[in-house]
C-alpha cells in the first residue's frame, strides 16, 4: 500500500526563494520515486515580496496539481509590512483558514510541517492528532527567538507567547528536525527529548554556473575591473541590510548589487537614495540565477547582531555553489558563521560594521588569487555535503523513522502530548497571533499515534 503524506508548508512553488523550493523538492523527490502519494497544504505564492502573486490574487482556495503532487491552497493575510501585529494576523490567518477549510483528502499515513510559519506547525499537529498519526515538524527557524532577534517593531513583546506556543508544537512530534545542530539546545530547552531530535541540514537546490562570468557581467552592466558586492534574497529586518547601502555610500568605487524583494526594500531604496553604485535588481529566475551569482566578485551574507541562534541563511547553499568567495557579516557564536567556517568559503566578519565589510572585501579584490580559491571551495563543499541526494535522502529517512516507530511503538505520533494533558489544541490555536553525518539518531521511547493532539524564511 502507498503511504500518504500530508506535507503542511504555507511556503511551495512557485516561489524561487527561502524554504518554498525545500518543501517543492520534498514533496516531489517522495512522487517521482514511489515512496508516497503527496498532499500540500500550503499558502498562496507570495515571497520573497510578500504580495500575493497576480494569478492567485482575490482566491480563497485553489486546489491544483503540480508534477503529480497535490496542492490545497488557503488564502491569508500578506502584510506589507512587518510588526509583531501584523505577523500575528498573517499566522492567524493561515491557521483560521486551515482549521475552516482543512484538506480533502484521504486520511494521511503521516504529517509533516515546515516552521516557519508556526501556524503551519499548528495546523500541522492539529491534523496528524485527528487522523492519530505521527506529526514531523521540520525547524527551518526557530520563531520564539526570531521575534526575539530579528528587530521586528513589538517583537520583543511576541517573543514569549511565540516560545510558548512553538514548544508545545515541537512537544507533540513524533520526531523533530532541525536544519543545523546549533538548533539542538534551543529545541531541547522547549522541552522535547533529545533523543527526538534530528538534524537534516537543508541543501544546494540549484546547479552551478554555465555561462561565462565576462558575458554575464556585460548583460548585467558590470564593467570589467570594477569589484561587485552581490546579496541575494529577501530583503527582510533580520537580514540588516543597511550595513550594505552604508558600505556603497563609504565606498564609491564599489558597486553594490541588492538582489530580490522584501518588505525592507523600499526603505533601503530610500536609505540610498542618490548614490549611483548602488543598484537593486528583480530576483533572477532559476535559468540565470547561478550565473548572476557567479558573475559577481564577492557574495555577502548579513544580519543584525541580535540573530544568533534563530536561523541559518538558505541563501549559503545557493552561494557556495556559485563559486564564489562570501563575506558574512554575522554574529561570531551563529549558525551562519559556524557554517562559513566549515565550508571555508569566505570570511566572516563582525555584524552591522560597514568598515569591517569593506575591508573584508577590499582584500579579497585586491588578491583575486586568493578570492578564487576560497570560491572554488564552495562547490566542493556542496558535492560533499549539501547535495541534493543526501538532503532528501535524510528527510526521508526522518519520515520513514516517525512510520516505522508509530508501527512498532517506538516513536509516537503525539510526542509529548500525554505531558501537556488532554484537549484538542484550542489554547496552542488561540495564541498563534550536508552529507553530513547526522546526529542524535538514537531511537527514542513514545506513545502510538492517536494521542491527545501545527511552514517560511526564511520569511523574515
Amino acid at each position: 500500500m502507498v503511504t500518504r503524506v500530508l506535507l503542511v508548508s504555507t511556503n511551495y512553488a512557485p516561489e524561487q526563494a527561502g524554504i518554498g523550493p525545500y518543501a517543492t523538492q520534498i514533496a516531489e523527490h517522495w512522487v517521482e520515486t514511489g515512496h508516497a502519494e503527496v498532499h500540500v497544504l500550503a499558502g498562496m505564492p507570495h515571497y520573497p515580496n510578500w504580495r500575493v502573486a497576480e494569478e492567485y490574487r482575490g482566491l480563497w482556495r485553489k486546489e491544483e496539481e503540480r508534477a503529480g503532487v497535490r496542492l490545497h491552497r488557503r488564502r491569508h493575510s500578506v502584510p506589507a509590512r512587518q510588526t509583531a501585529v501584523r505577523r500575528a494576523l498573517y499566522e492567524a490567518s493561515i491557521l483560521a483558514h486551515g482549521i475552516a477549510a482543512p484538506p480533502r483528502m484521504p486520511a494521511p499515513d503521516a504529517v509533516v510541517a515546515q516552521l516557519p510559519s508556526l501556524a503551519g506547525g499548528a495546523l500541522g499537529a492539529r491534523l496528524a492528532r485527528r487522523h492519530g498519526v505521527p506529526y514531523i515538524p521540520v525547524v527551518q527557524d526557530l520563531m520564539g527567538a526570531a521575534a526575539a532577534q530579528s528587530g521586528i517593531r513589538g517583537g520583543g513583546r511576541a517573543a514569549a507567547a511565540a516560545r510558548a506556543v512553538e514548544s508545545r508544537v515541537l512537544r507533540r512530534a513524533a520526531l523533530v528536525g532541525v536544519i543545523h545542530e546549533t538548533f539542538v539546545p534551543r529545541v531541547a530547552a522547549m522541552g522535547v527529548d533529545e533523543k527526538r531530535i534530528r538534524v537534516v541540514p537543508n541543501w544546494s537546490h540549484v546547479t552551478g554556473p554555465t555561462r561565462p562570468r565576462a558575458e554575464m557581467r556585460a548583460r548585467l552592466g558590470w564593467r570589467e575591473g570594477q569589484t561587485v558586492l552581490l546579496h541575494s534574497g529577501n530583503m527582510g529586518l533580520k537580514q540588516g541590510l543597511d550595513v550594505l547601502v552604508e558600505a556603497a555610500r563609504t565606498a564609491p568605487s564599489l558597486r553594490v548589487v541588492l538582489m530580490g524583494d522584501g518588505n525592507q526594500r523600499a526603505h533601503l531604496a530610500a536609505l540610498g537614495a542618490g548614490l549611483p553604485n548602488l543598484d537593486f535588481l528583480p530576483p533572477a529566475d532559476s535559468v540565470d540565477f547561478t550565473d548572476v551569482l557567479a558573475a559577481a566578485d564577492v557574495l555577502a551574507v548579513t544580519q543584525r547582531s541580535s540573530v544568533l541562534d534563530m536561523s541559518v541563511p538558505s541563501k549559503l547553499t545557493s552561494y557556495f555553489a556559485a563559486g564564489r568567495p562570501v563575506v558574512a557579516s554575522v554574529a561570531d557564536g551563529g549558525g551562519t558563521a559556524e557554517e562559513m567556517r566549515r565550508a571555508g568559503a569566505g570570511v566572516v566578519v563582525p555584524p552591522e560594521d560597514p568598515a569591517a565589510l569593506l575591508e573584508a572585501v577590499r582584500t579579497l579584490a585586491a588578491d583575486r588569487e586568493a578570492a578564487d580559491a576560497l570560491g572554488a571551495r564552495g562547490p566542493v563543499y556542496v558535492r560533499e555535503h549539501l547535495s541534493s541526494e543526501a538532503g532528501l535522502g535524510r528527510i526521508t529517512a526522518l519520515l520513514d523513522e516517525a512510520l516505522e516507530g508509530a508501527r512498532t511503538g517506538a516513536a509516537g505520533g503525539a510526542g509529548d502530548e500525554a505531558a501537556d494533558g488532554a484537549g484538542d489544541g484550542a489554547a496552542d490555536e488561540a495564541a498563534v497571533v550536508h552529507n553530513r553525518p547526522v546526529i542524535h539518531r538514537r531511537k527514542a521511547a513514545g506513545e502510538p499515534a492517536g494521542g491527545s493532539v501545527a511552514h517560511t524564511d526564511k520569511t523574515g
